[in-house]
């Protein structure tokens, strides 16, 4: 079954609206919605003392028309007197200071009193629920995150560094402690890396942040052993926040789901004058159904303007339903959008759901109940249909978080540059799968590991097979430059991949930020014209490589900047510089050339168009994202989903911030 739903918060409104809620969620097609993931105080006003009759007779409005429910574990808000039992109840920011009581995941991860108090209440949830037959799932706490440096959190990752190295000397040694005579004698010396702390030694600042992404897939997995026992039934989620989200290794925290969720929001009060690109979303979408290989939910799609403090601009007609249908192209089995109506009270009285703040239909519920026939109509088509992406792109965290602590350059992003790699690709309508570095990369024809900075052993070992097994690998600049333990190595670059690459980083140039060079192409398909060379340049001595563009000033002119080695089967491109879109767009299409990868579809960054799978049939998502009408050719005979008719005309019409949504028919 395709769910389709909303978030609703029945505790923020009388009773006797709950009636008129559930008719106007039924009108809009809506057949699950997600409950209580904030309510902890309305379910245990006081210490062991639970009261569920309210939620009970919410569930049943809502069961009374068919609408499933998800519950969420409130751990992420605990309620006032929780918190006050004890100040370190509270976690520690990167400044050293406590939080005080006043927004939401303001707890210390590690706290074993808030471990006592979290059995407590998802063990009363789930028993009062286990056998409700419109109970389907659980969403695990609320957008996970932020790190604690808490006493509580400094001995517990202390435990964790023994468990890790074993003996101190082979810490100090694999962090170089010696360094500014930092040799730890015993592990309760070692600290936290808080910011007054200057700038931390790097494999202490890398080991804490791989310590408190731990911290939270083992109290993720403290819950999630709890419902397991007591609800085997149901299904186990978390809502993530996509890519852009650095404090957690995601790979880690989905291994235990039984499948990834996430809230997905393309305009906020963060971004209020910015238009988002559509390959940003789609970066996303990719990332999260990478994480475990598989499609994905959305537990929170935007039914509005966002805002805390600010309010973002509005939503345009069709931009709702344009972005939801987004998220289906990248294989979204779910859509819920947040929330059902605007808070009258709160932090969020300006993040709009779905109604406004008088609770009447306007035109986002129209909107989305268009969206919501649609999808009775159509749903089962797209269930579990399947995307097939002939290119990988490695998403390192050890890497992100390596860059976190030494930047390398103030314009150089991990993220921007990860993004703008990948955008190239979006443009041409070629899916895209997101993986560790670690993944089975042998289906890919070409796989790209942007600034893979961190290489351990087993990463490169893996990229060997992959690359002498007939795969092709892009890897870019500052790649190989540190160990597992975020030192230094200390052999000529890219490190452990040098061989690889057949390539040796002569020296490495960090660019002023003002200041660009050139470099230009010499290999036969690739025009001779120059192109800029921006923040940072490896000058590269080949070792087997063939140059394939060379610096054209300053004092390393001439030199190779990017090389491609052949191996085994495979070949390896290694580009030792940023560039702009032409330079990302030209190399692609040399590579793509190359391994005769062909797009089915013109590029275009305004009208992208997705494809997913039911067995041997193509299902195409033709999304309009400008607000001008956009042409495609199609590529064969399609059946129009929604109306059922065959299309007899090659060409078609999408209108402004519409979609179309086709199914290719058989021969």
């Amino acid at each position: 079954m395709f769910y389709f739903g909303v978030d609703y918060y029945p505790e923020h409104w009388p009773q006797e609206r709950w009636v008129e809620d559930a008719r106007l969620m039924a009108e809009a097609n809506f057949n699950v919605v997600r409950l209580a993931e904030f309510a902890w105080s309305k379910m245990e006003p006081r210490e062991d003392s639970f009261d569920f009759e309210w939620l009970d007779h919410a569930i049943e409005i809502l069961s009374s028309h068919d609408i499933k429910i998800i519950l969420g574990t409130p751990t992420a808000s605990p309620p006032p007197w929780l918190m006050a039992k004890q100040e370190d109840l509270f976690r520690v920011d990167p400044e050293g200071r406590r939080l005080t009581y006043g927004n939401r995941r303001e707890y210390c991860p590690n706290n074993p009193l808030y471990h006592d108090h979290t059995r407590r209440i998802v063990t009363a949830m789930a028993e009062h629920y286990r056998d409700h037959a419109s109970i389907i799932g659980w969403q695990i706490d609320n957008e996970f995150g932020d790190r604690c440096y808490c006493t509580i959190c400094r001995n517990a990752f202390q435990g964790w560094l023994r468990d890790r190295y074993g003996t101190l000397e082979e810490l100090n040694s694999r962090w170089g402690t010696l360094f500014w005579s930092h040799v730890y004698t015993d592990w309760s010396e070692i600290p936290t890396p808080l910011k007054t702390g200057g700038s931390p030694n790097p494999g202490l600042a890398l080991d804490f942040y791989r310590f408190a992404s731990e911290s939270y897939v083992a109290y993720q997995k403290l819950q999630i052993d709890l419902l397991r026992e007591i609800c085997p039934q149901h299904f186990i989620t978390h809502n993530f926040m996509g890519f852009n989200y650095d404090q957690l290794d995601y790979f880690e925290l989905a291994r235990d789901l039984d499948f990834v969720a996430w809230d997905i929001y393309w305009r906020m009060q963060w971004n209020i004058d910015a238009e988002v690109s559509p390959s940003w979303p789609a970066l996303g979408h990719d990332t999260m159904r990478g994480l475990k290989g598989k499609n994905f939910w959305v537990m929170e799609q935007q039914a509005g303007p966002g805002g805390w403090e600010m309010v973002s601009v509005p939503t345009k007609p069709g931009e709702l339903r344009l972005w939801a249908y987004q998220s289906i192209a990248h294989g979204a089995d779910a859509i819920l959008f947040f929330r059902w109506r605007t808070a009258l009270y709160g932090t969020e009285e300006y993040w709009h759901g779905v109604l406004d703040h008088h609770g009447r239909p306007g035109r986002r519920y129209e909107e989305i109940q268009r969206m919501g026939a649609e999808l009775q109509q159509i749903g089962e088509s797209i269930h579990g249909a399947q995307i097939k992406a002939p290119v990988a792109f490695l998403l390192s965290y050890d890497s992100r978080f390596a860059f976190q602590i030494q930047g390398n350059n103030p314009s150089f992003s991990y993220p921007e540059h990860f993004h703008d790699l990948y955008r190239v690709f979006h443009a041409r309508q070629i899916p895209i799968d997101i993986l560790s570095p670690t993944s089975e990369l042998s289906s890919y024809p070409l796989v790209i590991a942007p600034a893979l900075h961190i290489v351990k052993d087993e990463i490169a070992k893996n990229l060997e097979t992959y690359v002498r097994n007939g795969g092709t690998l892009l890897l870019t600049l500052r790649t190989g430059v540190k160990d597992e333990a975020n030192a230094v190595v200390d052999q000529p670059l890219p490190g452990l991949l040098a061989d690889l690459c057949g390539v040796e980083v002569e020296e490495y140039v960090s660019l002023p930020t003002d200041l660009d060079h050139e470099i230009q192409f010499s290999v036969s398909g690739i025009p001779m014209t120059p192109f800029p060379a921006k923040v940072w340049c490896d000058v590269l001595q080949p070792k087997g490589a063939t140059v394939l563009a060379r610096y054209r000033e300053d004092y390393f002119a001439g030199k190779p900047a990017i090389t491609v080695n052949q191996v085994g089967e495979g070949k390896v491109v290694y580009m030792g510089t940023m560039g702009d879109a032409s330079l990302y767009e030209t190399l692609t299409a040399w590579l793509l050339d190359q391994l005769q990868i062909e797009a089915s579809w013109a590029a275009h960054h305004e009208l992208e168009i997705g494809e997913r799978w039911q067995g041997d049939r193509k299902i195409l998502f033709l999304l309009n994202h400008s607000d001008s009408v956009q042409q495609v050719s199609l590529d064969g005979k399609y059946r129009e989903l929604l109306s059922g008719s065959v299309l007899a005309e090659p060409k078609l019409k999408i209108p402004p911030r519409e979609v179309t949504i086709l199914k290719e028919e058989g021969e």
